[in-house]
């Protein structure tokens, strides 16, 4: 991004966000406003399209800590016309540096203002001396995208097949943006892609070449694709590996499989958001499957061995305790999620007792026998108790 748009552009708005905002509220607005203007959602609409990507383009800086605080920082000490050169001349003192002193050579420690590697790395290749400046490789965007998988597919890992546009060399003029790929060399800027303004003090600002849009070069017979851009919409299907584990709402960052850069620079980076499912059987708890399992009156109460099934494998067998009652969980380990470290949570077995709607006359008989022989026990004699007791 050009120096202009990290000064000016307020990052907090585009998202809906106070400055204050925690991460996680940063994460929810973005992914709010990411499916509301997602191109796939609005096909055809330019506005919709733009707004996706400044959406993105606030979320790249806001979500990383580290690029967060450099935004903070940048607009504190500049944005709001924090640094002013004072007038040079009798009373009036002369800033007679260089910012690249400031930022560019700083490496932290002592003498460095505690701007080593932060503001350094914002402004160490745009500020300088004598305004000279030198065209830089420029990194292609982020893409974002969406999947949705099955409940064994998240558990399990799944390649799925993504279909994604964006940004690229346009190849009717092989990304010259003349069509007769002979381009002339910006006299603006004589061909470095950037202007340089002096803001007085002894150092210069640079942004972006107007005239060429930072690419150093223009079309002497505009292309009539890309229309002198050198950039074209592409689309490209590729196969995405979702690794095992993934949770519902989880955006999963692939990195250098987004658009393509400029001028040798790096690709953008690749965010895939999951959705996963639901299992008529089965759920998910962390890295544990749960699982209702329904038992009988008598197994609950003399105990016993009752088989249990397992996702994508041959049923386990659990040992049912005597006096078992509703409602326990056990735990049959190894049969869970994958974890990240590649090793399986467990499946969390949770006993219900059922209750038979019809009984045959022998089994009418022999629960009435029973009823009889344990007429003794009052199960809700403590219950009254504790109530008295209260």
């Amino acid at each position: 991004m050009s120096t202009k748009d990290f000064l000016e552009k307020d990052y907090y708005k585009v998202l809906g966000v106070p400055k204050d905002a925690t991460e996680a509220e940063i994460k929810k607005a973005y992914r709010k406003l990411a499916r509301e203007y997602h191109p796939d959602a609005n096909k055809g609409d330019a506005k919709a399209e733009e707004r996706f990507k400044e959406i993105s383009e606030a979320n790249d800086v806001l979500a990383d800590p580290k690029r967060r605080k450099e935004y903070d920082d940048a607009r504190a000490l500049f944005g709001n016309g924090g640094f002013r050169p004072g007038p040079g001349g009798a009373g009036g003192g002369s800033f007679n540096f260089d910012l690249g002193d400031l930022f560019g050579g700083a490496q932290g420690g002592a003498g460095t203002g505690g701007f080593g590697g932060g503001l350094g790395d914002v402004f160490g290749g745009l500020f300088n001396r004598g305004g000279a400046t030198r065209t830089q490789p420029r990194r292609g965007q982020d893409i974002e995208s969406e999947v949705s998988l099955s409940f064994t597919e998240a558990v399990d890992g799944a390649t799925v097949p993504l279909r994604m546009s964006s940004s690229a060399a346009c190849k009717a003029c092989s990304g010259t943006g003349d069509k007769n790929g002979t381009p002339r060399v910006c006299p603006t800027c004589v061909g470095t892609g950037q202007v340089s303004h002096g803001s007085g003090g002894g150092f210069s600002m640079t942004d972006p070449c107007p005239d060429c849009k930072g690419r150093g070069l223009i079309p002497e017979n505009p292309c009539d694709v890309c229309h002198g851009s050198g950039r074209a919409k592409s689309s490209r299907t590729m196969q995405v590996r979702i690794p095992a584990g993934v949770s519902d709402g989880q955006r999963i960052r692939l990195r250098g499989k987004g658009a393509p850069g400029e001028r040798g620079g790096p690709n953008g980076d690749l965010y895939v958001v999951v959705h996963v499912g639901t299992h008529p059987v089965f759920g998910r708890k962390d890295d544990n499957l749960t699982v209702t399992v329904p038992v009988t009156f008598p197994e609950a109460v003399l105990g016993g061995e009752i088989k249990v099934p397992t996702l994508g494998g041959p049923p386990v067998t659990l040992k049912l305790p005597p006096g078992t009652p509703n409602g326990r969980t056990m735990r049959a380990r190894g049969k869970g999620a994958v974890r990240k470290d590649g090793t399986r949570g467990d499946l969390l077995v949770t006993v219900e007792v059922t209750v038979p709607k019809d009984l045959g006359d022998k089994a009418r008989e022999a629960l009435q026998t029973f009823r009889e022989a344990t007429a003794d026990h009052d199960p809700r004699a403590e219950l009254f108790q504790a109530a008295k007791g209260a």
